[in-house]
């Protein structure tokens, strides 16, 4: 029994020691993308259509929408979708589309079956659109700087892309958004490592920066063919691939930040969503929860059963105690490291094995959903087994989650700019 514990301790250092090395070099394998200096496209400006979805966000809808509209590109339009708010973004979004030009707003006003919320709303708002390329965004998104447009186009052209998705910048401005963000940030990059994607070995995009052209979006179906995937933005990037579009993920630093969620309530049901969303089946998602914890929890376990059991192991527990240790330090640094990479600082990688508690109960939690006993809740709407439960859910029911609510028939009762 002894030499299986040293294996798997051997095993968790040597994979924490790779992970040190790999994410001390990032920058080198996938230099980030930084705003260019260039107000420019490099070659003709193709027109881009950016486009927004919003359910009950008037904390943030205003903050978007002016640095989209500030974007110095020459053939911009600006579309946010109001999805059936109950707060006061409708009446911002009439506000600034009487303001600002080149922005206009649709709102839906009802949800039909077979559809989840926001891949509805954004399917009108494609329809609606003009522009040969499309850029989908979220509204807890800023752009930082004006030229992020012509930043992307320029790399989606440099790397022949036809589907480029751009990394964010999180805020992460409390203790706990700073220890569990990078933690559960950390699962998602180990399976959907953008190096990976970039070889055309894995399929990943985010939904807060997918620019593509609309051929590639009409290409995989778009959003008619995702109408009840939570995570839309990875099952674009999965469609895309097979239908032989070039897809690419970059990092970016200074481009856009978002904020994703802002207390642990608001994490546990947000990182379910995206869990249950982002892995195929039930069978991933139990993969993924027992990897990360073997690589977070286990070391830690080895130690105290060696400090405790030392008498009776006699020479085998201080030999197995001293692997488990080097493990413990290397788990800490690689996630230092991590935590550096996403903008939180380095000192917070001390408390990665309290962040990674919580990535293994949201995954657990995801799991849960996943096969059929809990339900994902978003914004008012219960989600069960890929359909729409209940539309006015209570806030939380048994093991739940957050996702954006399906949509009805669109009503467009929004002016013109």
């Amino acid at each position: 029994m002894h030499w299986v514990l040293y294996f798997l301790t051997v095993g968790v250092a040597a994979m924490w020691a790779g992970r040190l090395v790999v994410l001390s070099l990032f920058d080198r394998f996938l230099p980030p993308l930084t705003p260019s200096d260039s107000t420019e496209p490099a070659g003709d400006a193709p027109s881009i259509s950016m486009i927004v979805a919003a359910k009950d966000e008037a904390a943030n809808i205003e903050t978007c929408v002016r640095s989209l509209t500030m974007q110095n590109y020459p053939h911009l339009e600006v579309i946010c979708v109001d999805d059936r708010s109950d707060d006061a973004t409708p009446h911002i979004l009439d506000r600034l589309a009487r303001e600002l030009d080149g922005f206009r707003y649709l709102r839906i006003k009802e949800l039909p079956d077979g559809w989840f919320g926001k891949n509805h709303a954004m399917h009108h708002a494609v329809a609606d659109a003009t522009g040969e390329w499309l850029c989908f965004t979220d509204a807890d998104c800023e752009f930082l700087s004006p030229n992020v447009l012509t930043t992307a186009l320029n790399k989606a052209r440099e790397l022949d892309a036809d589907f480029l998705s751009i990394l964010p910048s999180h805020k992460a401005e409390s203790f706990w958004e700073r220890v569990i963000q990078p933690a559960c940030s950390a699962v998602m990059m180990l399976w959907f490592n953008p190096m990976s994607v970039n070889r055309g070995k894995a399929a990943y995009a985010n939904g807060a920066f997918m620019l593509m052209k609309r051929s590639c979006y009409n290409a995989f179906g778009g959003h008619a063919a995702v109408k009840t995937e939570l995570n839309e933005d990875i099952a674009f990037a999965r469609r895309a691939r097979v239908a032989g579009q070039n897809l690419k993920v970059q990092v970016g630093r200074g481009l856009y930040t978002v904020r994703m969620y802002e207390d642990v309530r608001q994490m546990w049901r947000g990182w379910t969503r995206i869990f249950v969303g982002s892995f195929p089946n039930a069978a991933r998602i139990a993969l993924a929860l027992l990897v990360i914890a073997y690589f977070t929890v286990f070391p830690w376990l080895i130690a105290a059963g060696a400090l405790i059991a030392g008498q009776t192991w006699a020479w085998e527990a201080p030999s197995l105690l001293s692997i488990a240790v080097a493990s413990l330090v290397l788990q800490i640094m690689a996630m230092s490291v991590f935590y550096r990479l996403s903008a939180v600082p380095m000192r917070y990688g001390l408390v990665y094995p309290l962040g990674g508690l919580v990535a293994c109960g949201t995954l657990a939690n995801a799991l849960y959903c996943a096969m059929g006993a809990g339900r994902v809740v978003w914004r008012g709407t219960t989600y069960r087994d890929g359909t729409v439960e209940d539309q006015k859910a209570p806030e939380l029911i048994g093991a739940t989650q957050s996702i954006e609510p399906p949509l009805s028939v669109a009503s467009a009762d929004a002016p013109n700019t």
